[in-house]
């Protein structure tokens, strides 16, 4: 009786709850809400007298904090024979200070629940990383004296460079780099935005001369700036900074070496043979983040190409099945900006991927988008930015951009309403302005022989 019970029981819960699934099936989700403002959340700005700025951020309620300091420097400052030279100091920079071994830096950070870790962008070296709240003020010296007086020993500098060696090897084996090289060179040729990858003689004549040297004339107060955001002891911390910064010589300004990068239709096609896929990048310079167009550009490209549900992804991937992952982006430098659609396609449609490419951006630019699927696309995006900024690295992040393109808070505050005010015609308008089919560089890696025709209309156009 008991299993008869149970079953008619069990029945019947089934029987709800297909009933309930098929119910819920028909009833319409919840309307999606509209994004808020993001509220920056209180700080404390200084700077003190040898120039070092400092922003101070309470954060959150974890009992963490992450410490970050910004030293305007990194390929900005590598000559012509020095690509790479800073990433070497980088990761020498890793290997201790003049006080102590790696391996007691890794056993200091680590009693501190935390990690520390040197990297290089093109315009930035950051150095930091996060600690239990109560660790900061040690965490902020420790961040001090790997930035101030690295040990940079020569002992390590063969096995670094060999590392580098290796993963230089990897990059040129691949067809993504290999474009991303060209593509970088054909906008920015010669200044070292151009540049992204030494060749191995070059790499492997860098001495711990050269590396000490680009240390030393390129870290220095005046050209850093401190971030502390989360949970902290403020009077601590400040305290910390002052006694472990305060002294640190001025040093040069930032280096200010803006590009000419070039905006005209240029083909390079470089050959990888019998390859069953093309990596295909295509782009040209855009506005800068200072710029009034910048948001609106922004919203362009993730309707064009920037999300999962734009149109060349929904075209080239999903509807012809020419591609997996294909994406477009603003990629940002200091006061500079470039847009960029790269996709891997399978070679025998190399061509015709190129030729929808640039229809979705003639499209753009002939019709303005339908508002409803604006609309889509910019609740996206300002829920994207919503969560950025949802945790201390993410704050430090777009306060730290914020500082590097020259902008103030209003940027943060105002972004998402910005990105909401965008209209159709105005993503019109920034696709006929910006998105000049006529200008852009084309680079194609692939097999010469079956891809050479297909590309060959987009080697020239008539203006």
């Amino acid at each position: 009786m008991h299993r008869t019970t149970a079953a008619a029981l069990l029945a019947g819960a089934l029987t709800l709850g297909l009933g309930g699934t098929a119910q819920a099936q028909k009833e319409a989700p919840p309307p999606v809400g509209t994004p808020k403002d993001f509220k920056l959340p209180a700080k404390r700005e200084f700077t003190l007298p040898n120039g070092v700025a400092v922003t101070l951020v309470p954060f959150g309620t974890v009992p963490k904090a992450t410490v970050s300091l910004a030293v305007r420097t990194g390929r900005i400052d590598q000559r012509e024979n020095e690509v790479w030279l800073p990433e070497l100091t980088a990761d020498l920079m890793n290997e201790g200070t003049a006080t102590k071994t790696s391996a007691q830096v890794a056993e200091q950070v680590a009693g501190m629940g935390g990690t520390i870790n040197v990297g290089v962008a093109s315009d930035v070296i950051n150095i930091g990383g996060e600690v239990l709240s109560e660790r900061a003020p040690e965490m902020v010296r420790l961040v001090a004296e790997v930035a101030r007086t690295p040990r940079l020993p020569e002992s390590e500098i063969e096995r670094i460079k060999g590392d580098r060696l290796r993963n230089l090897a990897i990059a040129k084996s691949q067809p993504q780099p290999i474009a991303s090289e060209k593509f970088r060179e054909m906008l920015y040729g010669d200044h070292p935005y151009g540049r992204l990858f030494p060749t191995e003689a070059e790499l492997q004549g860098f001495t711990i001369a050269q590396v000490r040297d680009f240390h030393a004339r390129n870290f220095g107060a005046v050209r850093s700036h401190l971030y502390v955001a989360g949970v902290f002891d403020a009077a601590a911390v400040e305290a910390a900074i002052r006694q472990a910064f305060g002294d640190w010589k001025r040093g040069p300004a930032p280096t200010s070496r803006p590009p000419a990068p070039k905006s005209q239709r240029t083909l390079a096609l470089i050959d990888r043979p019998d390859a069953v896929q093309s990596t295909v990048i295509i782009g040209l310079p855009v506005p800068g983040a200072a710029d009034k167009d910048y948001i609106p550009l922004e919203v362009t490209d993730a309707l064009l190409g920037g999300s999962f549900g734009s149109r060349i992804t929904s075209n080239i991937r999903e509807d012809k099945g020419y591609t997996y992952s294909p994406f477009s982006a603003v990629a940002n430098f200091r006061g500079e900006s470039y847009w960029y659609e790269q996709a891997d396609v399978t070679t025998a449609v190399t061509g015709a991927s190129m030729k929808e490419i640039f229809g979705e951006i003639e499209r753009l630019q002939n019709e303005a988008p339908p508002a409803a699927e604006l609309d889509g696309i910019k609740n996206n995006l300002a829920g994207i930015f919503t969560l950025q900024n949802g945790s201390r690295g993410g704050i430090i992040g777009q306060l730290s951009f914020v500082d590097l393109q020259g902008l103030d808070d209003s940027y943060l505050t105002n972004y998402v309403r910005n990105v909401l005010a965008v209209t159709p015609q105005e993503v019109q308008r920034i696709a006929r302005e910006h998105l000049r089919p006529e200008r852009m560089a084309i680079v194609v890696v692939g097999d010469r022989k079956t891809v050479a025709e297909q590309v060959a209309p987009y080697n020239s156009v008539v203006p």
